[in-house]
């Protein structure tokens, strides 16, 4: 991190946003080094854990304690309806209380590529508000909320003394930005796919969600090596407690013994589009998602489906569901590069065409397969170029 600020102060304007970039990315491994003591795996004395994440966790002015509390809630209820709290879809009976400034907030910040930048809303509503938390957890987290306050009014003030206002955002902002963007999109990416199924409490299994609720995604080398491999992450959801330096042996015995039940992804900006335009509201019936103008497209998205073209195969309904033509389009989006020009998906892991979001009848867990599909299967596949 003293690299990247050292290299922002060097920089001369054009080549600031590579320098922003740069430190951003590795402000999200400061996270990650807090991110394990939050989990217990970084020290077998839990007081250096917990000072360690606090230490790591103040430039960010992120609370160690109160992220540490709903974190854990969310690995205890991954994708478990109305109790996770990492991307859960909106449902419909909450949408009806909607008015229509709240309805085009959720829409323009959830529905555009400003999702990229939403963890900075959850960062602020869940973890500053004391009324979240019992009283016996309230003291820890008033430590917590007094080491961001001490880092805010002391660190911040000195950069605007010493380097004025453009210091502050120049030094502090933009890295702060781009963590929150590596934030955000590490784990939308993680925990947002067509075929991810939200469960209400009663349908609910954890094996089933841990292992294959959540997506392994490859990222270029550099940010997973600045990011400490965060993104290797269904071994973290199995286990939480395995430290960082382990995600990828982890990740490898997985895969060996249970590969079959796991889902892979290369980034690409397929997905991304596709999360922004198509995966947002719970549908029942299929227990994923539907997009926002599910009843009637809306001006908002189809602008963006038409700005940015090929995020999705848009059948006889919105959804991205329910058919061999849906589930192409999720091995399109997820795949990538990895799949030639046959549409034979070798390297990637993708959804069995059989009854969507079911159990497969041979397995009490979702099946998945290294199938290859060819483009006999799915007509349409040949008007979206990969």
């Amino acid at each position: 991190m003293s690299a990247c600020l050292y290299l922002i102060s060097i920089s001369p304007w054009y080549l600031l946003p590579f320098a922003w970039a740069l430190s951003g990315t590795a402000f999200t491994g400061f996270f990650v080094v807090g991110h394990d003591a939050g989990h217990r795996s970084f020290h077998k004395n839990n007081l250096v854990e917990d000072i360690v994440g606090t230490i790591m966790f103040a430039p960010l002015i992120y609370p160690f304690e109160p992220w540490r509390i709903k974190h854990n809630h969310h690995h205890a209820h991954t994708n478990k309806l109305e109790e996770d709290t990492a991307w859960v879809p909106i449902e419909q009976e909450k949408m009806k209380n909607w008015n229509g400034v709240v309805s085009g907030l959720f829409k323009f910040f959830l529905g555009t590529p400003l999702k990229l930048f939403a963890s900075i809303g959850h960062w602020f509503i869940w973890h500053f508000d004391l009324s979240k938390y019992t009283e016996k957890q309230k003291p820890r987290v008033i430590v917590s909320l007094l080491a961001c306050a001490a880092f805010a009014f002391t660190v911040l003030p000195w950069l605007v003394i010493n380097h004025g206002w453009m210091g502050l955002v120049k030094y502090w902002l933009m890295p702060w930005l781009g963590y929150h963007f590596w934030m955000s999109t590490f784990t939308v990416i993680h925990h947002t796919a067509p075929h991810i199924p939200f469960k209400p409490a009663a349908e609910w299994n954890a094996a089933k969600a841990q292992l294959s609720g959540t997506v392994h995604c490859d990222f270029p080398a550099w940010i997973e090596f600045l990011t400490h491999d965060i993104s290797v992450h269904v071994p973290h959801h199995v286990s939480s407690k395995i430290p960082w330096y382990n995600l990828r042996k982890a990740h490898a015995s997985l895969k060996e013994n249970w590969g079959e039940h796991m889902c892979e992804c290369s980034f690409n900006w397929r997905m991304l589009k596709n999360i922004f335009t198509e995966l947002h509201v719970y549908d029942e019936k299929t227990y994923g998602y539907k997009p926002f103008d599910w009843k009637k497209e809306e001006p908002l998205f189809a602008v963006q489906r038409a700005a940015l073209p090929n995020s999705i195969v848009r059948g006889g309904g919105n959804t991205c569901m329910g058919s061999s033509e849906s589930c192409m389009c999720f091995l399109k989006v997820f795949c990538s590069a990895q799949c030639n020009q046959t549409r034979e998906c070798v390297r990637h892991i993708t959804l069995e065409l059989v009854s969507p979001m079911l159990p497969h009848k041979n397995h009490d867990v979702w099946k998945w397969t290294h199938r290859n599909i060819q483009k006999a299967d799915v007509p349409q596949v040949e008007t979206i170029p990969m």
